[in-house]
């Protein structure tokens, strides 16, 4: 009876965080969307994205950026967007992503950002970071151009990272092998990765910008 108890409790907490949140776009909306676009796409793994974001009133926040992350690494093959989408970049909405079946580290951090706030993670909490990925350890490794994503627990923690080059989410201080840049979420681009940086306006992003509206018209908050 207390199992049963503590179970209840949780599925209840977790939903009114979810309607707290405000984050609770009509996912009739969004599979309406997804048949629009990809009649011909697959819908089995859209219904397990949708079983996904409606598991999240009986996750904890650790389980549900596990649960997220694990999801798309796991459904989503890496490709380049020239291959993908004939376009040399392309920031594609979390709908593109799953119909495709494809997407590059941004697809990635994109459908996790848009995939959490649905299941009632604080916009404020999320920020989507740019970096270099590093190679090696030496000065002369390589690095390339990246996108993860981070989880603030508070504004001053150390953040988790989201990202589709490992299985796991880890504190962002075991990523040495990242450098970040900057870091930016729907309130804005902020200079440096720090949740207490000043926001410097999303402007500086028209990309993301225009990602923005195209996710709103597939009926994404």
């Amino acid at each position: 009876m207390r199992d049963l108890f503590h179970a209840v409790y949780r599925i209840v907490l977790g939903l009114l965080i979810v309607l707290a949140a405000g984050a609770t776009p009509d996912v009739d909306t969004l599979q309406a969307s997804f048949i629009k676009r990809w009649p011909q796409g697959n819908m089995v793994k859209f219904r397990a994205w949708r079983e996904l974001v409606a598991s999240a009133a009986a996750l904890s926040d650790a389980e549900r950026l596990k649960q997220v992350n694990q999801f798309f690494n796991r459904t989503v093959v890496y490709s380049e967007d020239i291959v993908t989408w004939g376009q040399a970049v392309y920031w594609a909405t979390p709908i593109e992503t799953m119909g495709k079946g494809a997407g590059d580290c941004v697809g990635f951090v994109i459908a996790k950002f848009f995939t959490l706030k649905m299941m009632g993670i604080p916009e404020n909490k999320l920020r989507l970071i740019y970096v270099y990925a590093h190679f090696g350890s030496g000065p002369d490794a390589p690095k390339q151009a990246h996108m993860v994503l981070a989880f603030y627990a508070t504004p001053e923690a150390d953040p988790l990272v989201l990202d589709n080059l490992l299985g796991d989410v880890r504190l962002a201080s075991l990523r040495p092998d990242l450098t970040p840049v900057f870091s930016f979420n729907t309130q804005g681009v902020f200079v440096g990765t720090s949740s207490a940086s000043v926001p410097s306006g999303a402007g500086h992003l028209s990309r993301w910008e225009d990602l923005l509206k195209r996710a709103r018209a597939e009926g994404f908050d």
